[in-house]
């Protein structure tokens, strides 16, 4: 689809976006890009980074991808300096990368809820921690009249309750607490915007293959407001809004990108399909080379 922003909104911008490498991060990394800006990307997998960077440099976009846990605050401050040495700056900070798998709440191991709540959550803060210094004036050997801006992907799952999916609820609704209490602080002291987008079900993503689509995706459609599955160039275009000039007077808020979805939640899935269903996303998570956290059985 053809976006209705300028090419040049975010010419001469800098954007380090977490988990950028595939799914909405990579729609994000790949219209942040064809609107002007230089892309760096952080990954836990070399070869989805490889791919990613190789795609993006093929239409003509500069982009680097550097290997990187969120966890981990050296990863975090190694990432955010390279990205500041390699463009000379760093203006738009995005945190997209997050865990997520359907678990009933009596079968999640302490473990695997710990495992969500660092990725999300704890990882969220260390990329913000770790870029602040950056984001100040636009990068260290740069001087500019503002600070930079941070978006956050959230979701809508902790605004009521949402069925198997407690450990990312909380981790969710901490991003959430993170982007209001930055927005006030930095924003009052560094003129730093800080905002989220909450996505709705966006068809063919990671995230949703995981909740098995076959089962969920054609029962989403019955339900949601408008009817149909979101798409990841929805999230990209709300995304644009938000760390652009168009949104220079928007700071603190969620923005919610579902079609309205989260103003009915019925039971996707009986609970005893969900415990086969996750005893498969185990299965696999042990044949994948990164792998999700274990669910205690």
């Amino acid at each position: 689809m053809e976006s209705p922003f300028k090419a040049d909104i975010l010419k001469g911008k800098v954007a380090l976006i977490t988990g950028g490498g595939s799914g909405i991060g990579f729609e994000l990394s790949t219209q942040f890009g064809k609107h002007g800006a230089s892309i760096a990307i952080m990954g836990r997998r070399k070869q989805v980074l490889d791919d990613a960077v190789s795609a993006l440099r093929l239409i003509g976009i500069p982009a680097i991808g550097f290997e990187g846990d969120v966890r981990k605050q050296e990863d975090a401050a190694r990432v955010v300096e390279s990205t500041d040495k390699h463009f000379g700056s760093i203006d738009i900070l995005v945190n997209a990368a997050a865990g997520n798998f359907l678990v009933p709440a009596e079968d999640l191991s302490p473990n695997g809820f710990r495992t969500v709540m660092d990725i999300d959550s704890v990882g969220t803060f260390t990329m913000c921690h770790e870029a602040l210094k950056y984001l100040k004036k636009g990068g260290l050997g740069k001087r500019s009249s503002s600070g930079g801006t941070i978006l956050n992907i959230s979701a809508t799952l902790h605004y009521t309750a949402a069925w198997y999916q407690i450990h990312v609820s909380a981790a969710k609704a901490a991003v959430d607490a993170i982007t209001r209490n930055l927005a006030l602080e930095w924003g009052t002291d560094y003129d730093i915007r800080v905002n989220g987008i909450a996505p709705g079900p966006i068809g063919d993503t990671p995230g949703m293959r995981k909740l098995d689509p076959e089962e969920i995706n054609s029962k989403a459609r019955d339900y949601m407001p408008l009817f149909k599955l979101g798409e990841k160039w929805d999230i990209a275009m709300a995304a644009l809004y938000l760390v652009s000039d168009a949104g220079k007077f928007v700071n603190g808020t969620t923005m919610i990108v579902d079609g309205g979805l989260w103003l009915s939640r019925p039971r996707d899935l009986p609970k005893d399909s969900v415990k086969q269903l996750s005893r498969v996303v185990e299965k696999r998570s042990r044949d994948s080379p990164v792998g999700l956290p274990k669910s205690k059985m």
